[in-house]
């Protein structure tokens, strides 16, 4: 069995302390066996939210078929004109009366 993750530790524990505390405040039992039988629910669902939290994958590099071969990229020229900056006086604006 594998280790168990950060992340499953923390998951699984929250779940007990929070479904324990949920648990015992909306029965509220004060007897031995009723807090015994809150436990262990509580620990049995921490447990199941631990094991559901979806484990790392080992990252496998194993292909089945063999990688297609690349075409080569084709490149078209592309004709640019250049612009000549304007010569042209500069804009003056004038007031309205």
């Amino acid at each position: 069995m594998p280790r168990p993750t950060p992340a499953q530790l923390v998951y699984g524990s929250a779940t007990v302390i929070c479904s324990t505390l949920a648990m015992l405040l909306l029965s509220q039992t004060s007897s031995g066996i009723g807090i015994a039988v809150i436990a262990l629910a509580a620990l049995a669902l921490g447990l199941l939210v631990a094991m559901t939290v979806p484990l790392p994958r080992p990252h496998t590099v194993a292909r089945s078929q063999p990688a297609p071969i690349a075409t080569p990229e084709v490149r078209v020229p592309v004709h640019r004109e250049t612009v000549a900056a304007a010569t042209a006086e500069p804009v003056r604006e004038t007031t309205a009366p």
